[in-house]
């Protein structure tokens, strides 16, 4: 994976994006930024960062990824590969439903994934330093070059969807008392199901992960 640090960018997804656009990078590549001031989070709100956070989007054609994963399920699956990867370095964290990084009950962190050409494009930020905000950080003190090198390095491995599943269904418990959101509305995954391609059933409605 070659990776492009930068010192400041908008939206490292917005950037990679129109790099692959213009054919400025071929994948699999990814871009880091040392600060980022508008980035993509969940159902359009803004992510920004300090210098002591990680911003990072990468992309991968989708040939290169397991064979049996569809696109629906691959926020899931970059979330869970990471998830384990802070798992491996020690972390307590744990992934909800479908691509929130939580420590407990506070989310530090979040996936974001979309499609350009033929590539998956994955973003992804996470709270590595305590700041004035307040928000909660990272439970390891880890650099963000180790864990690059540490999540890319599983991410090549390529394991199956369906190993990715067993693990992430083992834990799906965690999100009993979470809500989440399908559109404008908030759902509640107490009594929801998971389903074999990561997505839920919650009243009988069928919710995918659009992100």
């Amino acid at each position: 994976m070659l990776i492009h640090y930068l010192d400041s960018v908008g939206s490292t997804q917005s950037y990679l994006k129109k790099l692959l656009k213009d054919k400025s990078v071929t994948p699999p590549v990814a871009v880091v930024a040392h600060t980022q001031t508008d980035g993509q989070g969940s159902r359009g709100n803004s992510w920004s960062s300090g210098s002591g956070d990680l911003s990072v989007s990468f992309a991968i054609e989708r040939k290169l990824l397991a064979d049996d994963l569809a696109l629906e399920s691959a926020s899931i699956y970059f979330a869970y590969i990471f998830k384990l990867t802070l798992e491996e370095l020690g972390s307590q964290c744990w992934l909800k439903w479908p691509n929130d990084l939580y420590l407990e009950n506070h989310k530090i962190g979040g996936v974001i994934t979309s499609v350009v050409d033929g590539s998956l494009v994955c973003g992804i930020g996470l709270n590595l330093d305590k700041t004035d905000s307040g928000f909660t950080a990272l439970d390891i003190s880890i650099s963000k070059e180790k864990l690059l090198e540490s999540f890319f390095a599983n991410l090549e491995i390529c394991p199956k969807w369906k190993e990715i599943f067993r693990q992430y269904s083992l834990e799906f418990y965690k999100n009993r008392g979470f809500l989440t959101h399908n559109n404008s509305h908030k759902i509640s995954l107490s009594n929801a199901t998971l389903c074999d391609n990561g997505s839920i059933e919650v009243d009988g409605q069928r919710i995918f992960s659009l992100r």
